[in-house]
């Protein structure tokens, strides 16, 4: 309790008039950023949420947060984890079995090791098996965005998940992963799959820089494996994405590409899907 009460200070004092700027962002060994270090605090009920939720309002009246910041953390915790509580309630127990894209693959062997020539996942997942840590969009958009477009069974990425972080009690993680970051429940959770290709993570971190895969190549030798699943995703999930109005644009985006383009894609992202299989645990 003390050591929760000293991260919550920390984090008002010195990353809250940040937060609002930079959670969104990733940097290779720089796990916080501008994050606040209490989700294990909270989930184990060593901080009530009301707690934080006033020291931000509270950091704002004195003039130390701006609001946009003290908004989104509030907004977090308020807003986006009571939803989630309600969401894994509600549709208990058999919330955990939903796999509406019908995804079947083996979570590849390298999500325990980090052994993989992908500069972010291998950042990331070396991250959380040290720390026991990674904050939202390492989550949502580096280990979860490639388990969604490889086609990875959705119950298995949620074991992951539940293993590896501190702060994953059930009730919080498994809305998370599977509506969230696997759209496995179909939009019940999200009103759409998460998805973007390697050019998002080059946005918004500095992974790609020295990686040895080319964010905006699609196909070939150094194509990044984020973009070329990101297109073959498009291509398996054309009629439910074309019907959702969040994500028929970038269904548009795919049905300009040339038929041998798409073709070539598809090759190269089943022999990403072969070779997941064949470094699956068992």
């Amino acid at each position: 309790r003390p050591q929760a009460l000293e991260a919550l200070e920390d984090f008002m004092a010195s990353r809250l008039p940040l937060f609002g700027h930079w959670q969104d962002a990733m940097w290779t060994g720089e796990p916080l950023l501008y994050h606040a270090r209490i989700s294990a605090a909270l989930n184990l009920k060593l901080l009530d949420p009301r707690e934080a939720i006033a020291a931000a309002q509270q950091a704002w009246r004195q003039g130390a947060a701006p609001l946009p910041a003290v908004e989104g953390f509030i907004r977090q915790i308020l807003g986006w984890r009571e939803y989630v509580r309600g969401i894994y309630w509600s549709g208990m127990p058999g919330y955990l079995e939903h796999n509406a894209l019908d995804a079947h693959l083996p979570l590849p062997a390298w999500y325990w090791s980090g052994e993989t020539p992908m500069r972010c996942l291998r950042e990331v997942i070396a991250q959380t098996l040290r720390t026991g840590y990674a904050h939202h969009i390492q989550r949502l958009m580096v280990t979860g965005l490639y388990a969604l477009l490889l086609g990875v069974d959705p119950h298995q990425v949620h074991q992951w998940y539940l293993a590896v972080y501190v702060d994953a009690v059930e009730w919080v993680e498994a809305p998370n992963t599977i509506g969230m970051s696997q759209y496995a429940d179909g939009g019940l959770m999200a009103s759409k799959p998460y998805i973007a290709s390697g050019r998002y993570i080059d946005g918004m971190s500095d992974y790609c820089r020295g990686c040895r895969f080319k964010p905006a190549q699609r196909t070939g030798a150094d194509a990044c494996p984020f973009t070329t699943l990101y297109w073959d995703f498009l291509d398996r999930h054309a009629g439910m994405l074309l019907a959702n109005p969040r994500t028929a644009p970038q269904l548009r985006n795919l049905q300009r590409l040339p038929p041998d383009e798409r073709e070539a894609i598809a090759h190269q992202a089943a022999e990403l899907r072969k070779a997941a299989r064949l470094n699956s645990p068992g």
